[in-house]
């Protein structure tokens, strides 16, 4: 089975767009405007406030993918190849991420507006330091928000960490159910790393290793139990219908999941309905029916990720400098979106994919 997953590609384009419209809110707020005013509260909320699930899905999406890669490509968890494995994560993570933080130490160097690190929180080289050795999360936790561009890489903290410790698991644990106890272990400490074990800490309770590890477990869960049972066509279906209900009820109509919140179980519920999703689904696509543009952004989704802070600071900048109206930001919105996609494109399609296939093409010569 070879080529891309196309409705994947959709659902990232979502959780992208979802991401990028929170933070160009944060800075130019919609509802301020005369479409903003028109919309229900309801539908705000949707369009411009699911960011953070929408990083939770990511997760999700990352362990499904990454797992029915290793079935493809070594037929079973237990046989996969340390050495390639890390050789291919740093081949897609490294070259993005290096540059981005070279990138942010000039700004940071030259005093760029937007860009510099409150020294009262932390210099450039303990940023730099977690950013390299995925701990910036813990470092946020620790001293508050870093920049914009800074703190996008506390989500990257936790799937790398997550991402050592699972090839490992893969290889070491006694047989599958050792490593379905390891999975069901993390499912559990989930809500009560969101909840009793951050102790009211907001930060924590989002950004903490253990907030994230669920869902990206009850991803790699996902493909394996549809590659392990090969559901039919209709219990596909099923599956696919059950997890958008489930996503639905926290991202879009969360009457009944939203006093979940308070127990850290609305994001378990969000990554049980992301897993089962995308455990529905039926086999990758080779060919895309057509251009579709959540598609698009999905494709370019981690360069988007990490590049879009530098559009959302800037734009933000030039819209109360040129003295912008509410009337005009819905075009900004929409401008700043575009330019995020393109960024993000151009930096995946000249750059980061390019050294990613010579990367992967050395650990194989």
């Amino acid at each position: 089975m070879t080529g891309r997953w196309h409705t994947v590609d959709v659902l990232r384009g979502l959780c992208i767009l979802s991401v990028v419209l929170l933070h160009i809110q944060i800075r130019i707020p919609f509802e301020k405007s005369w479409v903003g005013a028109l919309l229900p509260r309801a539908a705000r909320r949707v369009l411009f406030y699911n960011g953070f699930y929408a990083v939770k899905v990511f997760f999700v999406i990352s362990g499904f993918l990454i797992t029915a890669n290793i079935l493809r490509r070594w037929g079973s968890l237990p046989r996969l190849d340390l050495g390639a494995f890390y050789r291919m994560r740093f081949a897609r993570i490294a070259p993005c991420l290096l540059a981005l933080l070279a990138v942010l130490a000039v700004l940071h160097t030259a005093g760029v507006e937007g860009f510099v690190i409150n020294p009262a929180r932390a210099g450039l080289g303990e940023a730099m330091l977690a950013a390299l050795t995925f701990h910036i999360n813990v470092l946020e936790i620790r001293v508050g928000y870093l920049p914009a561009s800074w703190d996008v890489l506390w989500s990257l903290s936790i799937e790398e960490v997550f991402y050592l410790a699972y090839p490992l698991l893969c290889r070491l644990a006694p047989r599958r159910w050792g490593l379905a106890c390891v999975g069901l272990g993390l499912a559990v400490a989930g809500p009560f790393a969101r909840t009793v074990w951050a102790g009211g800490n907001e930060m924590a309770a989002d950004k903490g290793y253990f907030t994230g590890f669920d869902c990206i477990a009850m991803g790699c869960a996902a493909a394996w139990l549809a590659s392990e049972l090969q559901p039919g066509v209709g219990a596909r279906r099923a599956l696919r219908w059950v997890g958008l209900a489930l996503l639905a009820q926290v991202a879009i109509y969360p009457i009944v999941t939203a006093p979940l919140w308070r127990y850290g179980l609305d994001v378990t519920v969000l990554g049980a309905g992301a897993a089962l999703f995308l455990a529905g689904l039926e086999t990758r696509q080779s060919t895309t029916p057509g251009w579709n543009p959540l598609a698009w952004l999905g494709r370019s989704s981690y360069e988007i990720y990490l590049t879009h802070g530098f559009v959302t600071v800037a734009g933000a900048q030039l819209f109360h400098a040129w003295g912008q109206g509410p009337d005009a930001t819905p075009f900004w919105h929409v401008g700043m979106v575009a330019v995020s996609g393109v960024l993000g494109w151009l930096t995946a399609r000249f750059y980061s994919e390019p050294l990613n296939q010579r990367l992967r093409a050395i650990g194989t010569a």
